[in-house]
């Protein structure tokens, strides 16, 4: 819906230089505020807030949400609704998934919304399904494989490939409605009927299952403290089958207060741990699928991806979300792009999974230099880490922080945890792109227009520069020529005109 223009205009600092969207998730679980601002591809997230209001908590016994649950829905989409106001969101989305959808009194809770100013958009099973396979898609463009969206009070399965969407299909095995069917002891043999029903039973034969919805990333959460892995993104996090059976093991055995110090994971969350993992250990076992990968987009991303264009779809999230980055926080916002440009001609060899990482870390190159200097290489392998970027896995994000790294002054050594994310191989050629940069950027003093009249070339063991403007070619430059061709292993050559 589209909010009514303020009556008083805010404070100078407080208009939106770029549109705002809003999406309000009142799911089985928990209702969520999204807000967004930034490209259409990957718009960046400026709030979300989340309450676990339980709607679907009740349904299995009474087919209703409980007064409770309604009460803290009352006030959350009051607030939800009086925040998107104040945030000056042009569109703001409400959705509904399958408690409203089924419970008896699901018409009271949308008039509670109405009354907030709110309009409800209540989703079919399929709908939401198609809503978090398009999510996945959003942030894993090549997912291969089956999409499973655990909610309070359904899961939805969608297959999704080449960037389409093909079977789907929803069920009500939602993490709140676990429960019953372990204590009864027919989880395992109710899925596999749910499965043969529909047509689902082994259609994930050696494909991986991706999971969404905040029960299974909890989990996700828990094997990452108990294996200390060190790079806590839980987006694109694998986890095998094997894994999963350890988990349930561990949750059978672990305390409360144990898995309240787990970082990242919500306590709200944790009453249903050991429910999502049964489900996912069936779902494994009877989809047949080859391991798992967490997806941080879900339903509210695959909202605001399904309404794009065709060619809006096609564009790399990575560099999309790079080159915003850099726009907003480099020196030269220009720069990312010519800068690959002309580095490229010395890897021709790097694969296209590769030769993208290489453009990302060219449109991060400058977003250090707002640090205190000591700290620009830090801040660099900072960014690369835990910067909220997606379509890139764990060397990938090594790969973009040692270049940062090296580019920004820390020389051609590897900071941890880069070596245990990626092959000495690949932080190699990272720090390659690393040194090019930086002869690059010293090169041009971070200006577009030298880079446009000089050239850099490697072939017959030697790496040839032609800087164009001769007097460009002090000292530091003559240093940072070498260096690259050093690693490289070539000899440094200049061509100085006159």
């Amino acid at each position: 819906m589209r909010w009514p223009r303020l009556a008083v205009e805010p404070p100078e600092a407080e208009r939106s230089p770029e549109p705002r969207t809003a999406i309000i998730d009142i799911g089985s679980n928990s209702i969520r505020l999204v807000v967004y601002q930034g490209p259409p591809r990957l718009p960046a997230i400026l709030f979300n807030e989340k309450v676990l209001a339980g709607l679907g908590r009740s349904l299995n016994q009474s087919g209703s949400i409980d007064e409770q649950a309604m009460a803290l829905a009352h006030t959350a989409l009051r607030r939800f609704a009086a925040l998107a106001r104040e945030m000056n969101v042009v569109t703001l989305r409400t959705v509904a998934t399958a408690a409203v959808r089924d419970a008896a009194n699901g018409t009271d809770l949308i008039a509670v919304a109405e009354a907030a100013g709110l309009s409800v958009e209540i989703l079919p099973g399929e709908k939401e399904a198609e809503a978090a396979g398009y999510g996945v898609l959003s942030g894993i463009p090549d997912a291969d494989g089956i999409v499973g969206d655990l909610g309070g009070g359904s899961l939805e399965l969608v297959r999704v490939r080449r960037g389409e969407l093909l079977q789907r299909a929803s069920f009500p095995l939602g993490v709140l409605r676990i429960a019953a069917l372990r204590e009864s002891g027919r989880l395992d043999r109710h899925v596999r009927q749910l499965l043969i029903e529909s047509d689902w039973l082994g259609a994930g034969r050696g494909l991986p299952f991706y999971l969404v919805g905040g029960s299974w990333r909890a989990l996700a959460r828990l094997d990452m403290e108990a294996t200390r892995y060190p790079l806590p993104v839980i987006h694109q996090y694998v986890m095998s089958a094997e894994t999963v059976t350890r988990l349930r093991r561990t949750l059978a055995h672990v305390g409360k207060a144990r898995l309240k110090d787990v970082p990242g994971l919500s306590s709200g969350r944790i009453p249903t741990l050991s429910d999502a993992a049964a489900l996912l250990a069936a779902m494994l076992k009877h989809l047949r699928s080859s391991g798992t990968v967490v997806s941080a987009y879900g339903l509210r991303e695959g909202l605001l991806y399904e309404r794009l264009s065709a060619k809006q779809r096609a564009d790399d999230p990575l560099i999309v979300a790079a080159r915003d980055e850099g726009r907003r926080n480099g020196r030269f916002p220009e720069h990312g792009d010519l800068l690959d440009r002309w580095i490229a001609p010395l890897f021709g060899d790097d694969p296209p999974a590769d030769a993208r990482l290489r453009i990302a870390a060219c449109h991060l190159a400058d977003v250090g230099w707002r640090a205190n200097p000591d700290f620009r290489a830090e801040r660099g392998v900072e960014i690369a880490l835990h910067g909220n970027w997606v379509a890139i896995d764990a060397r990938g994000r090594a790969m973009v922080a040692q270049a940062l790294w090296t580019a920004l002054g820390g020389a051609t050594s590897s900071p941890a945890p880069l070596p245990t994310l990626a092959t000495e191989t690949s932080l190699r050629r990272a720090t390659q792109w690393g040194l090019a940069i930086r002869l690059g950027q010293r090169l041009s003093g971070g200006l577009a227009a030298p880079l446009t009249r000089a050239t850099v070339s490697a072939q017959g063991g030697i790496l040839r520069l032609d800087p164009g403007d001769p007097a460009l070619y002090g000292e530091t430059v003559q240093k940072r020529h070498r260096a690259l061709a050093t690693m490289m292993g070539l000899q440094p050559q200049v061509a100085l005109l006159a």
